[in-house]
């Protein structure tokens, strides 16, 4: 039996900038559903007012996959830095760079997956790798292959952290796909998964309700890894402690 009042989830929308048009993998609505909440797909924007709005009438917000994160972001600005990113999206930098302080000072619970993580650390102070590969040279291999379901390599889920409690620390097999990962943590951020080579493939912020970012895609892992969906889970149940606090309330 359905739930009766599902924490409303804002999800961040995908963008195709060549259709002009934003869409949505139905792998995120369905990690949603299936834990519980009511996902819903935000307008691409990053309008004051609007957003305000948003995040006051959502009981969670996450940010999705996507582009390359602009160096823009954490301050480098040299076209280098451009060079080494593939394509970038300047519609949700923008969103995005207003609507996760707003989430984080409303706290609203917060998850971001892939491109997610990246701009989450961006906006809240930290740095990226704009090409790891050429960058940061490893014998990990950190990209996947569609349908991004297989795992590409293993994490090290760190022992005391809320990702632990959720789904055990130690070795766990995961399905990367990024070429741009956290560099700089973020002041306030704290690593909850790093691969053998060193990379943070998960954060959280203890300070937040709730604000974790996982760097692979728990949303591509229906039927495959079930470890993974209680990323999805962990978020609704805080998105619904949320909503029944009277925080985020309609």
């Amino acid at each position: 039996m359905a739930e009766k009042n599902p924490p409303l989830i804002g999800v961040v929308p995908l963008v195709d900038e060549g259709r002009d048009s934003y869409w949505m993998l139905p792998g995120y609505f369905e990690g949603i559903l299936e834990a519980g909440g009511a996902p819903v797909m935000l307008p691409l924007t990053d309008g004051p007012e609007v957003l305000a709005r948003l995040v006051s009438s959502c009981d969670g917000i996450l940010v999705t996959g996507g582009q390359d994160v602009s160096p823009e972001l954490y301050g480098e600005q040299g076209a280098d830095a451009v060079t080494l990113c593939g394509e970038l999206c300047a519609a949700r930098d923008k969103m995005e760079s207003a609507l996760i302080p707003l989430a984080v000072r409303g706290d609203v619970p917060v998850l971001g997956i892939c491109r997610g993580i990246q701009v989450i650390n961006a906006v809240l102070g930290g740095t990226l790798w704009q090409d790891l590969p050429k960058q940061r040279p490893s014998e990990v291999e950190h990209h996947g292959l569609p349908p991004y379901e297989e795992p590409v390599h293993e994490v090290d889920v760190l022992s005391a952290t809320p990702l632990a409690e959720a789904i055990g620390a130690g070795s766990y097999a995961v399905n990367s796909y990024h070429h741009q990962a956290l560099r700089d943590l973020a002041p306030g951020l704290e690593a909850m998964a790093v691969a053998p080579d060193g990379v943070i493939e998960a954060v959280w912020r203890p300070e937040s309700r709730f604000l974790w970012a996982v760097q692979w895609h728990p949303e591509f892992s229906r039927g495959v890894d079930e470890k993974s969906r209680k990323v999805f889970s962990a978020f609704v149940d805080a998105a619904r402690e949320a909503s029944d606090s009277g925080r985020g309330l309609l």
